[in-house]
Parts: structure tokens; sequence; C-alpha cells
């Protein structure tokens, strides 16, 4: 016997002993049920007294250090509530109302109700009876009853004073210890001395029998109204005298009925439910989180509480339900049988056939490790010793293995259409029997080497065998042995699952799970990257779903999902997964039995693990119909803390991080609630909390945010709408849009200053080039004029004087000479011509400013002749633009001029106004004037000096106008736009006047300063 079989047998032998202990030894928690214990540790409260949960979803925990409260993740003591401080931290009743308030009753005295509106504590002034208040009950109408030391009260709904109960309605003064209202519209009260009942409609209690000091009540599923004394003994109570004196049924702390009627018993070690099995029993020993359990609570979704000495427990209801069995198995193999049943078998144990409810029919005394039911109704089942047969009729045959193998467990079993049954045997390779004859790989070629880990029969009849090491071998009709690999998309690893589904194929394997179609393997996935891996069960349900069991739990597809899978098998297939979170107690099989799935007759999916088999009906699966309440808990902006206390928070200026913390409240499986969130105006979607229940935010900017969070149970059920919170965040002045445009203002006010001092450094540097060019020029003027008078003029002269000379020799008065006189007469002109204008070359390069030019020019008119000059000067000095100044300067001195040496005047007026509209320039002579004909033409023929002014003039874009006649002199005037005629620098402000008003300059023909005025 191999080394493996030894260690089974030895762990049956332990199996087998610890059946054989007292029942109680081997209780265990109530096997529908998942236990979660919290104490001390785990931050939980201790010595929980009263369970509440009001419709915000908030369960309520009372203990005499405190109230606490808890969302499904973590415990937190409350000393307020909805803002509201408790009167005391030593509690005791609790109360959740149905319209949402919490009452909270003091051990030493006192009620006090708390709303998100106010809150409330009535004393005994407000008519609450004194001492301790066992017990808060709401009535039928929401009248609120108190049951406390002194005796009862009820605050009827509208009114403000309670209104004590006591002799006048039949109760005794004293001890009133619990109010219950029975299903029946009766109303029940526990106290010293016995329990009292009072009908609808009635006014005055009467007393129940047994007549003895009762303190807590429950109602049974059958209308049964049980009380305690205070031995802990439950009796029936009786509304009229019974024939004989009522005898105590149960002895416990506490007695309970959950929503479906099943008795739970709260002992001082225990809690136990009646009527389950001995293994159906919480225990010190298995778990429960302390001693004397004292309190009872079902929640709004199904979960059992209980509260201890030392903290709290938590019953959640499975969905899968573990088949009830006398002892655990060691890995179960399962196999569909033909009356209802399933046949189940393991190593330690015989085969049976199991009803769902856990009843067992001895069936073969075998083990368990391979099995196989053929079309025809033959069951095969095997072990390690042989091979069993079991006909249509019901007959077993025993079959011996293959010589040699005894001792080797069968790993796959299948029974081709010819009757013929392959067999793979661990370590012993494959087989196929036909006519009572084993032969080896049946006498075919091309098997894998491998082990053949599972088998099945497709729709043609192919014979299918998965392999180990990412293999499949089939056998067709024609005893043809074909394989497929990685060529073929498989990928799966080690084969463990094989399922037909019409004229495709499942396989499952330790890599994944694939479908075989076309030729082709197409691997499962699913969304988060899951890979369906260790799928040892695969079964495909009439409706379509398909259901799967691996490594990482049980795994629903939807038939929609499935179908939309297949047309593009590229997208991840939606799935929903079950695990130990909802009642599977291990993993399924990777070596065998093998299936670890089977669909039972009834409809309903069995699980094998390695020492348990969970039940699930596909068709009523236990759903959670609740959307979780979503509450916005806390929020800290900057460091912080801003308390909540409506719809909408204002957050200091500048505020520019957010933590914010909500909830979900659902206490059955907050494992999976699922948390989405968003913050509009900075998330575009929502965002997934994942592990987490905040959400932090950085670097916001002043404005109106709404945070919205939403939940999801662990159906999937959605509450969309959610909590929202409306966050406004203020700005800073430097964050407020005056502030932009003052910063705005202020940068264009430096770049307009940067602008301007560019400006004037160009226009500085433009002038200072441009007096450059213009000294260059005059320079050059001066050299030509020098060239000239040095060489041409002095050459001339000299030519004219020789001439002269010559002359003379001529006699007087003769034709010859006369024509020589005009001759050289007309060369002195000519002479007198050619000096003028090499004068206006040499003329001196001008100041910077138009008048200085134009005096110093004037001045150099006036010294040789007899005339008076005189000029006037207005406005704002300022330069010219280089260009306008250049032609400016050049009308006015051919002005000057014309007017000192044709116009024989005596008397030359210049006139220069800086207007701020308009620059103008006038000369005024009182010569001789032109001759109407010159004045006509615009100049006389052959000479140029009226057309140049007309050309510069046009040059610039300046206006010229000429007045002038025959002795009545000449006036010029020149004027040209502001804009076109002054600099590029700032206008009135570039260049510094010399003095505000009209400066006048006067010149004679021998002193410049003393001529008069005119």
């Amino acid at each position: 016997m191999t080394l493996f079989r030894s260690l089974h047998r030895a762990a049956a032998l332990l199996l087998l002993m610890a059946v054989l202990l007292p029942a109680r030894a081997a209780a265990g928690p109530p096997a529908d049920y998942t236990h979660t214990a919290w104490g001390s540790l785990q931050g939980a409260p201790v010595d929980v007294l009263k369970f509440a949960q009001g419709p915000d979803g908030w369960l309520w925990i009372t203990t005499a250090t405190g109230l606490y409260r808890y969302d499904g993740v973590r415990f937190e003591r409350s000393d307020s509530v909805h803002g509201q401080r408790l009167y005391s931290t030593n509690v005791l009743g609790l109360l959740a109302a149905r319209d949402g308030a919490l009452w909270v009753g003091y051990r030493l005295g006192g009620v006090t109700v708390l709303r998100p509106d106010g809150a409330r504590t009535y004393m005994e002034a407000d008519g609450l009876p004194g001492g301790a208040v066992f017990h808060i009950a709401e009535g039928p109408d929401g009248t609120v009853w108190v049951a406390a030391r002194d005796g009862v009260a009820r605050l009827r709904p509208g009114h403000e004073r309670f209104e004590p109960q006591g002799a006048a309605v039949g109760l005794p003064a004293r001890r009133m210890f619990q109010i219950l209202f029975a299903r029946d519209g009766t109303q029940w009260v526990a106290a010293q001395g016995g329990a009292f009942f009072r009908r609808p409609g009635a006014v005055r209690f009467t007393q129940a029998w047994p007549r003895t000091t009762l303190m807590a009540m429950a109602e049974g599923p059958d209308d049964t109204i049980w009380a305690s004394d205070d031995k802990g003994r439950y009796y029936r109570l009786h509304t009229t005298e019974p024939a004989q004196a009522p005898r105590p049924e149960y002895t416990a702390s506490g007695m309970h009925f959950d929503r479906a009627g099943q008795m739970w018993l709260l002992q001082p070690d225990a809690v136990e439910r009646v009527g389950a099995p001995p293994a159906q029993r919480l225990t010190l020993q298995n778990g429960l989180s302390g001693a004397l359990p004292q309190t009872f609570f079902q929640d709004r979704e199904g979960s059992i509480w209980i509260g201890t000495s030392a903290g709290l427990d938590r019953l959640r209801p499975n969905r899968l339900r573990a088949l009830a069995t006398p002892r655990h198995f060691d890995h179960p193999g399962m196999i569909a049988g033909p009356d209802g049943t399933v046949w189940v078998g393991d190593y330690a144990g015989h085969v049976a056939a199991y009803t769902a409810d856990g009843n067992a029919r001895p069936l073969l005394r075998s083990g368990f490790a391979a099995a196989h039911r053929a079309p025809d109704g033959t069951y095969w089942i095997g072990d390690d010793q042989a091979l069993h047969r079991r006909t249509a009729d019901g007959a077993w045959q025993t079959i011996a293995s293959p010589e040699g193998l005894r001792g080797l467990d069968p790993q796959a079993l299948l029974q081709a259409d010819d009757g013929a049954l392959w067999a793979s045997f661990s370590g012993g390779g494959l087989f196929r029997l036909q006519g009572g004859r084993w032969t080896r790989d049946g006498g075919l070629a091309g098997f894998p080497a491998a082990l053949a880990m599972v088998m099945a029969r497709g729709a043609d009849g192919t014979v299918w065998m998965g392999h180990a090491r990412n293999q499949v071998s089939l056998v067709g009709r024609d005893g043809r042995v074909r394989r497929l690999d990685a060529r073929h998309g498989l990928r799966l690893g080690t084969v463990l699952a094989l399922t037909p589904d019409g004229a495709t194929m499942w396989a499952g394997g330790e890599a994944g799970t694939a479908l075989y179609r076309d030729g082709r393997f197409l691997a499962l996935h699913g969304g988060g990257g899951e890979t369906f891996r260790g799928v040892s069960g695969i079964v495909r349900l009439a409706g379509g779903d398909l259901w799967l069991h691996g490594a990482d739990g049980i795994y629903r597809i939807g038939a929609d999902a499935l179908a939309r899978w297949m047309r593009d098998p590229a997208q991840p297939v939606a799935f929903e997964r079950f695990g130990a979170l909802d009642g599977l107690r291990g993993h399924a099989s990777q070596l065998r039995p093998l299936p670890s799935l089977v669909l039972a007759p009834d409809g309903q999916l069995w699980f094998a693990t390695g020492s348990a088999i969970a039940l699930l009906d596909p068709a009523r699966i236990p759903r959670n119909p609740l959307p979780p309440p979503v509450l916005i808990r806390e929020l800290t902006a900057a460091g912080r803390h801003y308390p909540l206390a409506g719809p909408a928070v204002t957050l200091a200026q500048g505020a520019d991080t957010l933590q914010i913390g909500f909830t979900a409240l659902s206490l059955a499986m907050p494992e999976r609630v699922r948390l989405r969130y968003r913050l509009e105006g900075v998330d575009h979607g929502w965002q997934e909390a994942v592990g987490r229940r905040e959400a932090f935010y950085t670097n916001l900017a002043p404005g109106t945010y709404r945070f919205h969070v939403i939940a999801a149970n662990e159906d999937g059920l959605w509450n969309d709408a959610g909590a929202v919170l409306d966050i406004r965040i203020p700005p800073t002045f430097v964050q407020t849009p005056w502030f932009v445009v003052l910063l705005a203002l202020g940068g264009a006010a430096l770049l307009f200053a940067a602008y301007a001092l560019r400006m004037r450094h160009v226009t500085r540097r433009l002038a200072e080039r441009m007096q450059e060019r213009m000294h260059e020029r005059l320079a050059e003027r001066s050299r030509i004029a020098r060239s000239l008078h040095d060489t041409l003029l002095q050459a001339v002269q000299g030519l004219i004087m020789s001439f002269h000379a010559h002359v003379r020799q001529l006699p007087p008065g003769t034709r010859e000479r006369e024509r020589l006189d005009l001759a050289l007469d007309r060369a002195d002109r000519l002479l007198v011509e050619g000096r003028d204008q090499i004068m206006d070359l040499r003329a001196s390069a001008p100041p910077p400013d138009l008048a200085e030019a134009l005096r110093e020019f004037a001045a150099g008119l006036a010294e040789p002749g007899a005339h008076a000059f005189e000029m006037t000067v207005t406005g704002l000095r300022q330069p010219l633009r280089p260009q306008v100044s250049e032609e400016i300067q050049a009308i006015a001195r051919e002005a000057l001029c014309n007017a000192a040496r044709y116009a024989q005047a005596e008397r030359i007026v210049l006139e220069v106004d800086y207007g701020s509209a308009a620059f103008t320039l006038r000369v005024r002579d009182d010569g001789r004037g032109l001759d109407a004909a010159v004045a006509q033409a615009g100049g006389r023929p052959g000479h140029w000096g009226l057309v140049g002014m007309r050309e510069r003039a046009a040059a610039i874009g300046a206006s010229l106008r000429m007045a002038s006649g025959p002795g009545q002199g000449t006036a010029l005037e020149v004027t040209l736009p502001a804009a076109l005629a002054y600099g590029i620098e700032e206008h009135g402000r570039a260049a510094q006047p010399a003095s505000w008003g009209t400066e006048q300059h006067h010149a004679s023909a021998h002193e410049w300063d003393q001529s008069q005025r005119g």
C-alpha cells in the first residue's frame, strides 16, 4: 500500500475515534452560519447589554461604559449622537424607533431621546419612573414604553410627559423588566411577581400563569409566550389558569426566536440552536467571544448578534448549506444517483446515498476514488482494492483491478458506447476492460505518457481524456487516437475537468478554464484578471448558467454574460464568486476524487472540498434585498475637522486639501460592499474605493464642489442615491478675480513701462544715429564745397580775371569789347550762384533744436545784408522726426535765402509754431515780391528753388502755401499734422521746453541782438 493510502487510513482511524467521543465534546457552531467573534483585541465593546438597529442602518450597542455603534467595519464609541451628548455613559436600555429616533436608558435612571434636530432627557419630573431603565419598547401606535425599577410609563406621540402605568391599570408598582407586543396585538409586561397581559382595546392588565417573578419573555412561531424566572427556568405563559401547575421546559439565561422561527438558547458558556444536531452549538471552546452570553439580536439583513461579557459574536446565514453528517469527510467523492439521491464516499468510510437534508442510506462497502455513470444506467465505483459495477437493475458486481495494480487508486473511469470500460490508475497507467480482459492503452498507440486525470464522452461518442502536463487525447469511433495540446490553444496545465456542452467541450485545469470549439481551445477570463484556475468541477444548467468549482471558490456565470462571451471571447466575462464568506470550507479537489461538482437530481448543486460537502440551490440563492445606506461621516480640510450638520459645509479660506470619510451600513458581508465616489468638478468619473472608506484631494481651487458617494451590497444591489455633500471653498484675496484683475493691470503697467523705456532707448539711439549720419553728410558736403571752392571756383575766377585783363586791352566801345563784357558779366553771375551753392553745402550741422538751427542759418544770411530779421517760436518745443526736420530746414533755408538775396527786403520774419495739432513754419518778407508770371508758373525757368520746396513738403506729407505779388512781399507757410511731425518719443514729454509761452529773436544787418522788434 502506498504511503499516501497509509496516511489516509490513519486519518480515518482518528475520525472514527472522534465519532466515538460524546456528542457534546464534538459540538461546533451552526454549520449553516459563518461565525465571527470580536473582543477587546479587535477594538470591540465588552460586556454587551443590548443591540438595536434603526432605519439608517447603524448597529447600536449599549455597555456599562458607553454607547457604541458599528458600520460593518469598525466599532466607535459614541458619547454624542447627532451632535447631542448623552446624559450618562452607563447605558442599559436601548430602542431604535421607526421614526429614526434613538432612545437610550440609563442604569441609574433617566431616558434620552436623540434626533437629528435635537435631544431631550426625561427624568422623574417628566413622569418617568425612577431607577435603572431595563427596557424600552415601541408600541404599534408609536407610543414609547419604558420598564424601570420603579414602574412602567408610556409617552404617547405628541405628548411632553410620560404617563406612569401602575395599580390603576393592574400593574405592580416596582421591578418592571420587559415589555413585549405580541403578533396578535396583546401587550405583555414581565415584572416582579409575574407576567401581565392586556388584550387590544382593554384598559387593565391581567396576570398570567405561572404567578412568580418573571424577567425575560419571548414569542415563539406558534404564538406561545415564553418567560423565565429569576433562576433561568423558562415557562409557557397561560392567560387562563391551567389544570396543572406550569412546569419549566428549558433552563437558559435567555431564549430567543429568529425570523425563521428557530429557537436559540443562551447558556452561561454557550449559544445553542434548539432542534439542531449536537454539532449546532457555539461554545467558548469553539470560538464564542466570552462567557455569559446575555443578549440576542437579529439585524435587518438576517445576521444574529450575541453579546457576551468579553465581546460580541455574529452568526451570518450562509448561502451555501453544509451537508449535515455525523462526521467530517476525508476527501469525498460524489456521483448523482438514480433515485434522487447523491452517492457519496471517501477514503475513510463507505459509499452511502445522501439526501439534501443529510439523511444517509448505506450503499456499498467500499472506498471512493473514482466513479462513472454510463448512459445505459450502469454505475462504476472504484477504490484501491477493486472496481464495483452496478447494473440498471440494482445488482452489484466486483471486478478486480488489472494484474499488479491492486493497491493503486483508479483516477478516472468511462464506459464507451461499445460497453468497454476505460480506466486510468494513478501510478499504473491507462487500461481498457472488454470481455472481462484488461488491455493496456486499449491496444491503441498515440496516448500521452502523462496520467489521464479525467474522462468524458463527446456528443459524437468520442472518448475525451484530460491528462497532466497540458494534454488532451481523443479516441474516435474508428479507434484512432488524436492529441490536443498548446498548438490547439490548450494552456491549462493539469486537466482536472471535462464537461460536454452540445458540440463543444468545457475543460478545467490548474491554470484556468477553456472551451473547445471549432478545433481550438478558447480561454475563459473574467474581469479583474480572473482566470478561473484549479477548476475540477463544471456544470452547465438547462437555463444556460455555467457553474465552476475551483481553487479560489465557486463561480457562477450567467447565461446572458456567457452568450456575450461566446460571441466575443476577447472580452472578459461577468461572474459571481462564492467562497468562505458564503460558507464554503476548503477548495475544490486538485487530484481526486473528481469531479468536485455534481448536479443532483433535485436541481441542487453539490460542491465537495477536502472534508465537507456544500449545497446550493441555483434557483433559490439567498440574496440581500437591502441596498446599503450610505453616510458621509467626517470631513477634514487643511488639518481642520468640520462637523457635518447638514447637506453643505463651508471651509476656511484657502483650504486646498480634503479628506472625506464615508461608509456603507451593510453588516452582513461588509467585505464585499463596493463603494464609489466622485467630486464633481474634479473627478471625471466614479472612483472605486478598494479596501478603504476615505477619499483624498489636494490642490483644490476655490469654488463649490459636490461630493457624491454610492454603494452596493454583496449582491451588487446599488444605492444610487447614496450620500451627497456640497463643499464650498471661499477664496483668499489673492484668489479672487479682483486680485487677478489687479495683477493683470500691474503686469500690463510693467509691460507698458518696459515698452516705453525700450522705445525711449530705441528713439534715443535712432536720433543719435540720425545725427551721426547728418554730421557725416554735412562733413561730406563741406569737403565737396572745399574741393569745389579750392579747385573749380578759383580756377573759374582766375580764368575770368584773365579774360578781364585781355578785355581791357580792347578799345572801349568796340563791338568785340561789348560782347566780351557781356560774357564776363554772365560768368560773374554764374560764379556768384556757384558760390551760393557752395555756401549751402558748407552750412554747419544743425543743432538738435530746429529753431536754433534756423536762427544760426538766418544770422549767417543777415551778416552781409542790410535787412532786419525777426524770429518767433510758440508752443512746446520738441524734436521733429529726423526726415521731417531735414526737409523743414531745407524749405526754410531756401525761403530765407530767396528773401535775403533776391527780394531786396528790408525786413524778414520767421515764425515756428509747435502746435499740439500741427507744426507750422512761416517765412514773410517786405521785398519786391514775385512777378505774376513767376508766381503763376511756380518758379523761374531754369530755377528749381520753389519746385524743390514743394517736392520736399509733399515728401513729408506737409501742405505748402505761398502768397506774393510785385512790390507786396512774399509769405510762405508750411503746415504738418502733429502725428507726422513730432518724434517717436512721447509727445509733449520727451523734449523738455526751454520756456513756456512765446520766444522772439531779432537780427539786423550788423548786430543780431540789437535789431528792431517787428
